[in-house]
């Protein structure tokens, strides 16, 4: 799955494929906290509109 579990740094040094591996690392992290954040906005929509639905009289 990622891209670092297989010895592909050839000739660069071990700094070099660390370095690239916290990049792609932090890339992750990075892409995944923008994920999370619009799942919590549409949980957050969703419990709101729940909550004014059952305020509301019928």
């Amino acid at each position: 799955m990622f891209p670092f579990f297989f010895n592909t740094c050839g000739s660069t040094s071990r700094q070099e494929c660390q370095e690239r591996k916290l990049t792609f690392l932090k890339w992750m992290r990075d892409d995944l906290e923008t994920r999370l954040a619009g799942l919590n906005a549409t949980i957050e929509t969703i419990e709101r509109q729940i909550s004014r639905e059952g305020q509301s009289p019928s």
